[in-house]
C-alpha cells in the first residue's frame, strides 16, 4: 500500500512538472522548434548496457511502473495517446513504432534519465534499476 502511494505521488509530481515546464518562461516558438527537431541520444548512450536485458521478471515489474508513471502520457499500450499527453507539444512518442523500437536500450535509458520538454527528467525520481525495468516492458509492446 505504501509503494502504491509513493508511485501515485511520483506520478502526480511528474505530471505537474511536465505541465509546468511546458508553460513557464518559454518563447512562443519553442514548441515548433522542439517538434521539428528529432530527439537523438548521444552516441555514447548506445554503449550503455541493459543489465536486465531479457529478464521477464524485470519486464513484469516494469509494466507496473509503466502504468503508474508513463501511460498517462504515452498511453496504456504505448501509442503516445495518453490523456495527459493530448495537450502536449510535441506529442508523446509512440513507443511501439519501429523508429522508437530500433533505438538501443542505452539510448532509451538516456532519454528517460535526461528528459526533454515537455517530458521530465527521471534521473533522480526513478531509480536506475526501475528505469531498466520500464525499458524491458516497453520492449514487449512492439
Amino acid at each position: 500500500m505504501k509503494t502504491k502511494k509513493i508511485l501515485i505521488s511520483i506520478t502526480f509530481t511528474g505530471l505537474l512538472y511536465v505541465l509546468l515546464v511546458g508553460f513557464i518562461n518559454q518563447p512562443e516558438n519553442v514548441y515548433e522548434d522542439i517538434q521539428q527537431k528529432k530527439w537523438v541520444a548521444p552516441a555514447s548512450a548506445d554503449k550503455i548496457v541493459n543489465p536486465l536485458k531479457d529478464d521477464a521478471n524485470a519486464a513484469a515489474s516494469g509494466k507496473k511502473l509503466y502504468k503508474a508513471m508513463c501511460s498517462v502520457c504515452h498511453g496504456p499500450k504505448g501509442k503516445g495517446d495518453g490523456m495527459a499527453g493530448a495537450g502536449l507539444t510535441p506529442k508523446p512518442t509512440d513507443l511501439i513504432n519501429e523508429t522508437f523500437q530500433s533505438q538501443s536500450d542505452g539510448a532509451i535509458f538516456w532519454k528517460i534519465a535526461e528528459g526533454r520538454a515537455p517530458m521530465a527528467s527521471y534521473k533522480s525520481s526513478i531509480p536506475e534499476k526501475k528505469r531498466w525495468e520500464i525499458i524491458n516492458y516497453i520492449r514487449t509492446l512492439k
